[in-house]
């Protein structure tokens, strides 16, 4: 339809629609009004200083969450992402110490697009759902972890293995620099790609994506591939700024970026959902942890309210697809 057309008398005025404007916009409305009430109660919070230290404290996350959007998009679900990165941190700090600060900042991600490939490769082979698998896989890679360390923590005192978390560019973390280069790395892939098309057709409809000739197996292996690859980059990154290994490391790192992905407005049930919604969730749960720091409130409130606006993001999700 033409300006024109809109412009006459007698055309039909189109009305603006509050609910879908907060459904595909709520993260980021409630994200503006905890700013706005943060720095109210605290005028240092909107501070450059502690607005980097938010986003440095929120990399490991912020990286999981960005590959693990492909997965869901994609109709699957990830639970061994926590796993992994346990299994990357005690394998970083293992190189680290024995072999060369490099390799195991190399090594890590790699060792995690394997178990994330092994993850695929089930699913597909043997067309489980990815719940179930991953549940399981992440027992086992939790116990590989554990296993191989005597449940001991690995301290790291190699200096080249430090920079990665711990050095700076100015104000901003090389960690966060990291962190922004791997979330438009996963914005292109889905945006700009065959591959990233093929994941929104396979979470669309599955059948219909086999049928249309997208290999569906592949393009579920190469999601979940990523997945654990950032989950390694995550521990390599982690374990750089504490300098230790821990193979319990990551614990509920799983559950805390599905929260950011559904808080974000990413589709549980597949086909739709963007990279931003998922940062989205992530800076909306790091702000109600921040905010309740500097509130000293019990800590048990702040799972709470992310429990109660992850039910509204869903409950606000499932009413738009009804519509």
């Amino acid at each position: 339809m033409t300006d024109t057309a809109l412009n006459r008398p007698g055309a039909p005025a189109r009305r603006f629609d509050i609910g879908a404007f907060v459904r595909q916009y709520g993260v980021l409305i409630i994200i503006a009004v905890m700013l706005v009430g943060l720095t109210l109660l605290s005028p240092s919070f909107l501070s450059a200083r502690n607005l980097f230290n938010i986003l440095n404290q929120s990399t490991p996350l912020f990286i999981i969450a960005c590959a693990l959007t492909l997965v869901i998009i994609g109709g699957g679900f990830d639970l061994s992402t926590g796993a992994i990165f346990g299994v990357a941190s005690v394998s970083a700090a293992w190189l680290a110490i024995n072999v060369d600060p490099l390799v195991a900042i190399i090594a890590a991600p790699m060792i995690g697009l394997l178990l994330g490939s092994i993850n695929g490769i089930i699913i597909t082979a043997f067309n489980v759902h990815s719940f179930l698998v991953t549940l399981a896989t992440s027992l086992v890679y939790r116990g590989l972890a554990i296993l191989v360390t005597d449940g001991k923590l690995i301290p790291v005192r190699v200096e080249e293995f430090a920079w990665l978390g711990r050095s700076k560019i100015e104000m901003v973390n090389v960690a966060v620099l990291v962190m922004f280069g791997f979330m438009l790395l996963m914005m292109v892939i889905l945006n700009r790609t065959t591959l990233g098309r093929a994941i929104f057709a396979v979470g669309g409809n599955e059948e219909a994506a086999l049928l249309s000739g997208i290999r569906t197996n592949l393009v579920k292996i190469i999601t979940f591939a990523l997945s654990g690859g950032a989950a390694g980059l995550a521990g390599v990154i982690t374990v750089s700024r504490l300098s230790m290994g821990e193979p319990q490391a990551g614990a509920g790192y799983e559950f805390d970026a599905i929260a950011a992905v559904i808080l974000g407005g990413t589709s549980i049930m597949g086909g739709a959902g963007a990279i931003w919604r998922s940062m989205a969730g992530v800076l909306l749960m790091a702000l109600i942890g921040n905010g309740f720091n500097i509130l000293n409130v019990n800590p048990f409130f702040k799972d709470l309210t992310t429990g109660v606006i992850i039910v509204l993001a869903v409950a606000l999700a499932a009413t738009g697809n009804r519509r």
